[in-house]
């Protein structure tokens, strides 16, 4: 059984790693730490774990998880995981960070867009968490940086096109999230009367998520890759829809872009490229681990157009930190996250 500890239980992502995880036969929740309800049982919390979960809360003791653990996932703000993983990997504990201390490969990237104090990783050697990407690094890997959500649904969305080379690498990306991607935290923005009935644009070419997926987008590209990202917030409470618009470099049939995808994703579970003239929706993945990707072609702009919808609390956080668990522990890819979406 693999021993896990959650940081930050009490969260939309925390609780989300615990409902998976509560059905997973081959893991133990040894530990959940919360500052605000050190004491309480986790279903005293949320009673939609009652039956499920009643391990009860502490606050972050590092030499309790190291003896108690053998990974842990971080769903705190960014800058706490750093703080803690060399202590947890010199112990023998491996790391899942939710949050985006681990997701670049420089460090002065993370610094500027973070704004934090330390200069860099130090002996930490980190792996970018998108195992349909990244999986054999995973594999070995003492701490991985789970991906964001945002450039989980575009990197999944692009990755077939751009590395086969079909693509200019200048992209724009029109991307609608749900209210949860905002977190647990009360914000004025996020309350109900100020949300529903309403959709908006934020942090319009200043988005965090920006050098991220420039990141992994350049990788797949073999050369510098630019993007125009503006980001939604959607009156729903999960789910992102991703559309991208793509000048194709060449004349190519849809046909022939349709094929390209399915061979690049024929053998991952958890993305499914859908027929032409299907375009997918955020409800046809809601409360699973699966993206769904749509492609049709402007042929008046010669755009392709590739539409890609996650549900951004699993796919897009807790149930792809599953998936990057089960890898670096051998096990099954798809254990404990064969959920049907619910619908309607």
């Amino acid at each position: 059984m693999v021993r896990v500890g959650i940081l930050g239980a009490t969260g939309y992502t925390g609780v989300e790693l615990i409902r998976i995880l509560s059905n997973h036969e081959d893991v133990q929740i040894k530990y959940l730490s919360s500052q605000n309800f050190n004491g309480k049982k986790i279903e005293d919390v949320y009673h939609s774990l009652k039956g499920y979960c009643d391990v009860e809360l502490h606050e972050l003791n590092i030499d309790d998880i190291v003896e108690s653990c053998d990974v842990v996932f971080a769903a705190l703000p960014s800058g706490y995981a750093m703080n803690i993983a060399e202590k947890l990997c010199n112990g023998g504990v491996k790391l899942i960070d939710l949050g985006a201390d681990f997701r670049f490969d420089d460090f002065n990237m993370y610094k500027e867009w973070y704004e934090t104090d330390k200069d860099d990783y130090g002996n930490l050697k980190r792996v970018y968490g998108l195992p349909e990407i990244h999986r054999q690094e995973i594999k070995n890997a003492m701490v991985v940086g789970n991906p964001g959500c945002y450039p989980t649904s575009v990197i999944l969305g692009l990755a077939p096109a751009l590395k086969c080379g079909i693509i200019e690498d200048h992209i724009i990306i029109d991307s609608k999230s749900g209210v949860s991607g905002a977190g647990h935290s009360p914000k004025q923005g996020n309350m109900y009367a100020e949300c529903n009935e309403s959709i908006k644009p934020y942090n319009v070419a200043k988005h965090r998520h920006i050098p991220e997926i420039e990141q992994e987008l350049s990788k797949l590209n073999h050369e510098d890759t630019k993007v125009i990202f503006t980001p939604h917030l959607t009156p729903m409470t999960r789910g992102i829809l991703s559309t991208m618009y793509c000048r194709l470099k060449k004349d190519i049939s849809i046909e022939s872009i349709h094929e390209i995808y399915r061979e690049f994703y024929k053998d991952e579970y958890f993305v499914k490229v859908l027929d032409i003239g299907e375009y997918p929706s955020t409800k046809s993945v809601y409360g699973s681990n699966f993206c769904h990707i749509g492609l049709e072609i402007d042929r008046h702009s010669n755009t392709l157009i590739v539409m890609s919808v996650i549900d951004n609390l699993v796919k897009g956080a807790s149930g792809q930190a599953v998936q990057n668990m089960n890898i670096m522990f051998g096990i099954d890819e798809a254990k404990g996250l064969k959920m049907v979406p619910v619908f309607p």
